[in-house]
Protein backbone atom coordinates (compact mmCIF):
# COMPACT_ATOMS: atom_id res chain seq x y z
CA UNK A 1 0.00 0.00 0.00
CA UNK A 2 1.49 3.32 -1.19
CA UNK A 3 1.87 6.07 2.09
CA UNK A 4 -0.34 8.65 2.40
CA UNK A 5 0.24 12.76 1.82
CA UNK A 6 1.90 12.71 5.44
CA UNK A 7 3.74 9.98 4.73
CA UNK A 8 1.82 7.41 7.29
CA UNK A 9 0.95 4.13 6.29
CA UNK A 10 -3.19 3.48 6.21
CA UNK A 11 -4.31 1.98 9.75
CA UNK A 12 -5.27 -1.90 9.22
CA UNK A 13 -8.97 -1.26 9.27
CA UNK A 14 -8.93 0.78 5.81
CA UNK A 15 -7.07 -2.02 3.94
CA UNK A 16 -9.33 -3.60 1.68
CA UNK A 17 -11.24 -7.17 2.45
CA UNK A 18 -12.29 -10.19 1.13
CA UNK A 19 -14.34 -13.26 2.01
CA UNK A 20 -12.59 -16.71 1.46
CA UNK A 21 -14.72 -19.22 -0.06
CA UNK A 22 -13.01 -22.13 1.94
CA UNK A 23 -13.40 -20.85 5.19
CA UNK A 24 -15.96 -17.98 4.84
CA UNK A 25 -13.65 -15.69 6.84
CA UNK A 26 -12.61 -12.63 6.18
CA UNK A 27 -9.01 -11.85 5.40
CA UNK A 28 -7.07 -8.52 4.27
CA UNK A 29 -4.45 -7.52 2.11
CA UNK A 30 -1.01 -8.47 3.02
CA UNK A 31 1.95 -6.44 1.15
CA UNK A 32 2.53 -9.68 -0.52
CA UNK A 33 -0.50 -9.61 -2.51
CA UNK A 34 0.05 -5.66 -3.67
CA UNK A 35 0.66 -6.91 -7.03
CA UNK A 36 -1.95 -9.84 -7.51
CA UNK A 37 -4.45 -8.74 -4.92
CA UNK A 38 -7.43 -9.19 -7.84
CA UNK A 39 -6.50 -12.73 -8.60
CA UNK A 40 -5.97 -13.57 -4.70
CA UNK A 41 -9.28 -15.60 -3.71
CA UNK A 42 -8.10 -17.85 -0.20
CA UNK A 43 -6.84 -16.67 2.87
CA UNK A 44 -4.15 -19.00 3.28
CA UNK A 45 -2.59 -22.47 1.22
CA UNK A 46 -4.52 -24.45 3.33
CA UNK A 47 -7.80 -23.57 2.36
CA UNK A 48 -6.22 -22.82 -1.50
CA UNK A 49 -5.54 -26.75 -0.92
CA UNK A 50 -8.72 -27.84 0.74
CA UNK A 51 -11.35 -29.84 -1.24
CA UNK A 52 -14.13 -28.12 -3.01
CA UNK A 53 -17.49 -29.25 -0.48
CA UNK A 54 -19.84 -28.21 -3.09
CA UNK A 55 -22.14 -30.79 -4.19
CA UNK A 56 -20.86 -33.12 -1.08
CA UNK A 57 -24.02 -33.36 1.01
Amino acid sequence: MPRNANGQRPSKADLPQKTCPACNRPFSWRRKWKDCWNTVRYCSERCRNQPSQKGRR
